[in-house]
């Protein structure tokens, strides 16, 4: 038996983008995530940042261009690697990205403006009487 699953809870570092290859179209995001430590010597706490390259085809590519910088999301999906030719070296290189499968967005719901509200008063107790 096998598995390839990763998952992965960040930031969308900058705006998704659209991309086209071989008659099909994929949306690019640039997800960071960010683990931290406590030095032990100096007692101050480190950060690392990742940034993971996240690939959407189909259906959720749809739902994925719609994403912006800062959008909190838990993605989940495949490990995969291809090789790539650097156009200014002419050097292989080996990239790896995420295969998305789903993406959860985890921004909390935006406020609605004060006209958009109901002004009626709600009670759930009264409700589950």
């Amino acid at each position: 038996m096998y598995q390839n699953r990763i998952s992965l809870i960040g930031f969308l570092g900058q705006n998704a983008t659209t991309h086209t290859a071989n008659n099909a179209s994929f949306t690019v995001l640039s997800l960071a995530t960010k683990s931290s430590y406590k030095d032990k010597k100096t007692g101050e706490y480190k950060g690392q940042t990742e940034w993971h390259r996240c690939i959407v085809w189909g259906k959720l590519a749809e739902y994925a261009k719609t994403l912006t910088k800062g959008a909190h999301l838990a993605i989940d999906g495949e490990l995969r690697s291809r090789e790539r030719v650097d156009t200014k070296t002419g050097a292989k290189q080996r990239v790896w990205e995420v295969r998305v499968a789903s993406i959860l967005k985890l921004d909390r719901a935006e406020k609605a403006a004060p006209e958009e509200t109901d002004n009626t008063d709600f009670n759930p107790e009264e409700e589950a009487a």
